[in-house]
């Protein structure tokens, strides 16, 4: 049983444990929290909206977004390996896409690592275009990502 809620400040050691798990699965992705994403020590106070998703009191999924309307940008969308395929990851996105409808968003936006094609086509099949050109945030994973974009 999974329950899902707004995040805190002191989930921070679930996020980072959760990210650093994920960003494990993939060869060259490296989290360095102090050095490239210090907002994960307070992720509540970072972010506008910032949800977990906990199992038996673990941080197993989470979900943020950043409101710039009206656009809202997807951020921070991470799953657990054992819950891929299960729904949750969908569910995540929903929950932010339901918030940016409730504040008057018309387009929600997301960059995703070109590395995590599972989650893209989760993106895809929820209704999620993904643009021709990317980006570089050339940080120490040497990451290169895709801007996905979807009107509300």
């Amino acid at each position: 049983m999974c329950d899902l809620r707004p995040a805190r400040d002191d989930d921070t050691e679930g996020v980072i444990r959760l990210i650093g798990a994920v960003f494990d699965e993939y060869e060259g992705c490296v989290l360095d929290v102090d050095r490239e994403e210090p907002e994960l020590r307070a992720p509540a106070t970072h972010y506008d909206r910032f949800w977990v998703l906990e199992r038996e009191g673990r941080v197993v999924g989470c979900a943020a977004c950043s409101l710039h309307l009206p656009m809202v940008e997807m951020k921070k969308i991470y799953l657990d390996a054992d819950l891929r395929g299960t729904g949750w990851g969908r569910r995540l996105i929903e929950i932010v896409e339901r918030e940016a409808r409730r504040l008057g968003a018309t387009r929600i936006e997301a960059w995703s690592d070109t590395r995590f094609t599972r989650a893209h086509a989760v993106y895809a099949h929820l209704g999620y275009e993904k643009a021709d050109a990317t980006r570089f945030l050339h940080d120490l994973s040497g990451t290169e990502e895709y801007h996905f974009s979807k009107s509300l």
